[in-house]
């Protein structure tokens, strides 16, 4: 690359570090994109996206994600399809080591490494993953209209998933492995004010029956013993999401769970030159469009920077 820093690097592909790239490259940011292992993110495992604005009839996750990469390319973003294995943040002059031992500086680093959702551990599970099992209610339920649901999970957003669904669905079956829920008194009771979300204690998931498609759920009772199955036609996981940031433990702050925290009304980290976008900081909406719509606020907040320490 040479030995003049970059002007910019983004570390993580997906609608944040596309969207980062395209501000960044219309800016004459010059940026390098680093895809990292999972080149696009979580939307390559997702069939139909049809709550992203302009697509009126819906596209494919990896499609969308696809033309977001030419469009960044279009417009001068060199994508490198690494990953990123150790970095040095400190200091006006970033080190980032890649996988396949190379050094890169730059002046500045816009983070979308993104968040991985938590999975149960079953076959059946990936197996059946896009054929009627999500880990996004907001993203998947409209598709179950009218189709009973179940969802796994006991926390906040569990919760609030469920609710989501008990507006489209007949019945959700919400399983929940021990006998009290971990989420807030106020959601807890909003959950058991639906009549039509049928709370199932002391539960926890044996499989997920179908061989093309979600048909029902095999359960099992840990107090009782007792093996039922329900008939679905959806299955969400509302267990939590992982951030990809461990990569910068220790230099980054974060909360406990690992999401990047950054200044109030900015993506500014508290490490100067570095900023943080999408799902690596956001455990509210995880959405596209939200991750999309930081990636871009990142650029400017790198363009900023650079121009306030004369640097372009």
């Amino acid at each position: 690359m040479g030995t003049e820093p970059l002007k910019t690097v983004i570390i993580g592909s997906g609608p944040a570090g596309y969207t980062a790239a395209i501000y960044a490259a219309r800016a004459n940011l010059s940026p390098v994109l680093y895809t990292g292992k999972e080149p696009g993110g979580q939307l390559m495992i997702t069939t139909d996206v049809e709550n992203f604005p302009g697509y009126p009839d819906g596209i494919m996750g990896p499609q969308m994600m696809e033309d977001l990469k030419k469009q960044a390319e279009r417009f001068g973003t060199t994508i490198k399809y690494e990953l990123i294995q150790r970095v040095d943040l400190l200091g006006d002059v970033k080190k980032i080591y890649t996988e396949s031992g190379e050094e890169i500086a730059a002046h500045s680093v816009i983070i979308s490494t993104g968040a991985s959702a938590r999975w149960l551990g079953l076959e059946s599970e990936q197996r059946l993953a896009n054929k009627g099992v999500s880990a996004c209610a907001v993203c998947d339920g409209f598709f179950y209209r009218g189709k009973e649901v179940a969802i796994v999970g006991a926390g906040d957003s569990a919760c609030e998933e469920a609710l989501y669904l008990s507006n489209l669905c007949p019945t959700v079956h919400m399983l929940v492995r021990r006998d009290e829920m971990r989420a807030s008194k106020i959601m807890q009771d909003r959950v058991m004010k639906q009549k039509n979300i049928k709370v199932y204690w002391n539960t926890e998931t044996e499989e997920i029956l179908g061989t093309d498609e979600v048909t029902g759920v095999r359960v099992r009772n840990n107090v009782t013993g007792e093996i039922s199955e329900i008939p679905i036609a959806g299955f969400f996981v509302a267990i939590g999401h992982i951030p990809n940031t461990q990569l910068f433990k220790g230099v980054l702050d974060m909360d406990d769970t690992g999401y990047l925290r950054h200044r109030p009304d900015s993506t500014h980290t508290n490490v100067e030159g570095v900023f943080v976008s999408g799902d690596a900081a956001d455990h509210v909406y995880r959405q596209a469009i939200t991750a999309a719509g930081t990636g871009c606020m990142a650029a400017l907040d790198a363009e900023r920077y650079l121009g306030e320490k004369g640097i372009i």
